[in-house]
């Protein structure tokens, strides 16, 4: 029988924007998580380099698999061999590599619900079983160790994502480290999304190879080094799936593309310019945090990271799909209805990316304010969490 799998219905908000957009509409795009920011001056300047000097090929560069297994001993402190990088066309791929060697047809793997909606896709289509966990305002919106020791039988894996999407919430070392040791007490295997390390406002996001070198570790360059439409990524794998692991992406994904990764290994020494975009998201974090009263937006989930905001628009709808597709048609600013990442509790949600420039979030903000104050008073309830400090850095 065929797989069925859901649409990702931030995509039907994003034509519809582009529909606009031709029409002449301005539009905002807030509804997908990627930066507005293009690749690092050096990164490029190195591709139009290669473009000129190497007819490349199918290649899996040495260079930047040793400069990626230095980030993790500098980074984390965790000492890899380059052979467990496997470089991939992006994060997507590298989801798949790691379910695939890691997992087998029919096996149950949980993760959090609200989470990002490719990983419960992923996992139907790969005849492997999705179980949701609730995880809610008490617990953060993250999977900790609590629930998976409650879980009868145990699940053969988890997928853990720290920051997370599309709540920016992050996983603190302590509870990361408890939800390893449950793991491996009760042999459930791990895929840690990391893809949005980097893009912290607090306390840093920890890698779950701190904790156990069992796991697989999905990440790549489109986010903290905007690099989206190169298609680059990597997983690692853990040593003795390193070669099934190869075995599945030779197969179906031959290699990254040989001009991406030329630019990638130049744009991990680019910090100085990339620190700089996290600069700005911080400070649109804060523009947002502290509009929020004004919008009537009290329950949010804390944005540790990544560059979202997670929203109860509950008191104003139960349908977000058509909240958000109103909301573009009024305003002009698109964004992410909830269902994508909560099929039970989505539609009373809303996602906004603020991994736009400055000046795009003050007009968003001056186009939302009188929009949502049309609709309902200022909300008094508490937030889902405790709500951070605009300016907590």
């Amino acid at each position: 029988m065929a797989v069925q799998i859901d649409p990702f219905h931030a995509m039907a908000i994003s034509g519809l924007a582009h529909r606009l957009k031709a029409e002449g509409r301005s539009i905002l795009h807030m509804e997908f998580g990627q930066p507005s920011t293009g690749a690092p001056a050096a990164a490029i300047a190195e591709a139009h380099r290669v473009l000129d000097a190497d007819p490349m090929g199918y290649w899996e560069s040495q260079p930047l698999k040793q400069r990626i297994v230095q980030h993790y001993a500098q980074t984390y402190g965790v000492v890899l061999e380059p052979r467990q990088v496997i470089l991939t066309n992006g994060a997507s791929p590298a989801l798949v590599l790691a379910l695939s060697a890691r997992f087998n047809k029919g096996d149950r793997i949980a993760l959090a619900r609200p989470g990002y909606v490719a990983y419960r896709n992923t996992i139907k289509a790969l005849h492997l079983e999705p179980h949701e966990i609730a995880c809610g305002p008490a617990d953060r919106f993250q999977l900790n160790a609590d629930h998976l020791a409650a879980l009868d039988p145990a699940p053969a894996g988890i997928i853990l994502a720290s920051p997370a999407n599309p709540t920016g919430t992050i996983i603190p070392g302590p509870e990361l480290e408890r939800l390893a040791t449950v793991c491996r007490e009760r042999k459930i295997g791990i895929v840690s999304d990391e893809i949005y390390h980097g893009l912290s406002y607090g306390d840093r996001a920890h890698s779950i190879l701190e904790f156990d070198r069992d796991a697989f570790v999905v990440n790549s360059f489109s986010k903290y080094f905007s690099m989206v439409a190169w298609r680059l990524g990597w997983v690692i794998a853990p040593l003795d799936l390193v070669e099934r692991t190869r075995a599945f992406m030779s197969n179906l994904f031959l290699t990254p593309p040989s001009l991406s990764q030329h630019a990638g290994l130049v744009a991990m020494d680019c910090r100085e310019e990339l620190e700089g975009h996290v600069a700005v998201y911080r400070t649109n974090r804060a523009l947002i945090l502290e509009a929020l009263p004004s919008l009537g937006l009290a329950r949010i989930a804390p944005p540790d990271g990544a560059f979202y905001v997670y929203a109860d628009v509950g008191h104003l709808t139960d349908d977000s799909m058509g909240f958000c597709r109103q909301l573009l048609e009024d305003t002009g600013v698109a964004t992410a209805p909830g269902i994508d990442f909560d099929p039970v509790e989505g539609h009373r949600f809303i996602r906004l990316s603020f991994a736009v420039s400055t000046a795009e979030i003050r007009e968003a903000l001056s186009r939302l304010q009188p929009w949502f104050a049309a609709r309902t008073p200022i909300a008094s309830g508490d937030a889902l969490s405790p709500r951070l400090n605009p300016h907590h850095d």
